[in-house]
């Protein structure tokens, strides 16, 4: 799997001398940052591709913070937010982390404490694209089955024995382990077990391909 880029650390805000002083901080950090006086500033420069997190004001001229987070929400964007606000207040802190934000800090706020939440939020960008990475890999690698393959790995994954899957598809058991043995190999899995836990990683149970499914039903007929 390939490395990410650097991650980089959007500010919003509109206090000018504030986003200056961050970006000042986290970069001395060893973080790039960024800053933006408004959510439509950010909104117009973000690229969802890049990894990194959001340090966000709630209070906001035009898009609020909140709306902002909305928007990303729906959009399907996961960029981690930290909130950082002077005018917060408790029903405002849970609607903003009940929503995913990693924080919601108040101003002011001391540094090590930004720096560790921007620290986490990174972390959880980092965690969330490296896991879709390997979603992305494992799919592809169950597209690479043949649609023979993708019967017995259905078959494997609804926990049935070789014999049982050579039943329904009407071929001899000793096939059913050729086949099984294939996707081992093209799944890059060293064990049944691991299998599984790839196919339940992909969201359910591996489909059969609608002839086999054809041939089940017309056995039971």
């Amino acid at each position: 799997m390939t490395s990410l880029p650097a991650p980089t650390v959007h500010i919003v805000d509109d206090d000018a001398l504030l986003v200056r002083a961050l970006v000042r901080l986290l970069r001395e950090e060893g973080l790039d940052a960024r800053g933006f006086d408004s959510a439509e500033a950010f909104l117009a420069a973000h690229d969802p591709a890049a990894p990194g997190c959001l340090v966000l004001d709630v209070q906001l001229p035009g898009l609020d913070g909140l709306a902002l987070q909305r928007r990303l929400g729906a959009q399907g964007t996961a960029l981690p937010i930290v909130f950082l606000t002077g005018q917060g207040d408790i029903p405002m802190t849970v609607t903003a982390l009940k929503a995913g934000a990693v924080d919601f800090l108040t101003k002011p706020v001391e540094a090590a404490r930004l720096v560790a939440a921007v620290g986490a939020a990174i972390e959880r960008d980092r965690d969330t694209r490296e896991a879709a990475g390997r979603g992305a890999e494992l799919r592809r690698r169950l597209a690479s089955l043949t649609p023979r393959e993708r019967d017995v790995l259905a078959g494997l994954t609804a926990g049935k024995l070789n014999k049982q899957i050579a039943a329904d598809l009407g071929i001899v058991e000793q096939t059913v382990k050729f086949h099984r043995a294939r996707i081992m190999e093209r799944m890059q899995a060293r064990t049944l077990a691991e299998l599984m836990h790839q196919t339940a990683s992909l969201a359910g149970p591996v489909p059969a391909t609608p002839v086999a499914a054809q041939g089940r039903q017309a056995a039971q007929d």
